[in-house]
């Protein structure tokens, strides 16, 4: 199962999709509140976990979660909440604490560079209710809790990988992947080398029994 990034779309997926598919591993993709089919719904943390929650009840299986972004923050929390629901988690382009300076960071620059481009239309407030809605959200504090098998992939050029190592040692057994000159869309960026990460977290999975379907 994939959870896309902010102001994007489950359609970020594509090469994925076809990877996985190609390979017999059914996949499911959805789109977040504010995003996609379901951009005019306004974001929060409860309804992000529902439509995750929605779309794992389709499944015939445990799948493995795959999330990227504001996708990854999400998949975490969900299956640090429905442990019995999901046979793993996949994280992208989201190891790092999303409070503190990093948040400030973010909200600065973001702002600077949507004055500066003229960018932001009407569904800005995407980013507005996400940081709203994440801002007291603790991934470490969730990773540390979690018995579940975690994998973290991360681009070389991404900003948001300032704590990928505060990440790995928060849960043991953790891995931990870096992919030279992929910047923050590693999925994107990089998608044959990405594929292989999915494809070979579902293959040991599958190996130790569990039940990693999507």
């Amino acid at each position: 199962m994939l959870v896309h990034g902010t102001r994007t779309s489950s359609a970020i997926w594509r090469r994925q999709v076809e990877a996985l598919e190609h390979s017999g591993h059914p996949t499911v993709t959805l789109d977040l509140p504010g995003h996609g089919r379901r951009a005019h719904e306004r974001f929060s943390l409860e309804g992000a976990l529902a439509a995750i929650d929605e779309a794992v009840d389709s499944c015939p299986e445990p799948p493995l979660l795959v999330g990227l972004s504001l996708g990854g923050y999400t998949s975490l929390a969900y299956a640090r909440r429905h442990e019995d629901k999901v046979a793993g988690v996949v994280l992208a382009g989201c190891s790092t604490e999303i409070k503190g300076k990093p948040l400030r960071t973010y909200r600065r620059v973001s702002g600077m560079i949507t004055r500066a481009l003229h960018l932001g239309g009407t569904d800005w407030h995407v980013v507005t209710d996400m940081l709203a809605a994440m801002s007291g959200y603790s991934p470490l504090a969730d990773l540390r809790r979690t018995a579940l098998p975690v994998w973290l992939v991360n681009g070389s050029r991404d900003p948001l990988r300032i704590d990928e190592r505060r990440y790995r040692d928060a849960r043991p057994g953790t891995r931990l992947t870096v992919v030279p000159r992929a910047g923050h869309d590693v999925n994107a960026h990089a998608p044959v080398a990405f594929n292989r990460i999915l494809l070979d977290a579902l293959h040991e999975l599958r190996h130790r029994g569990g039940l990693a379907l999507a």
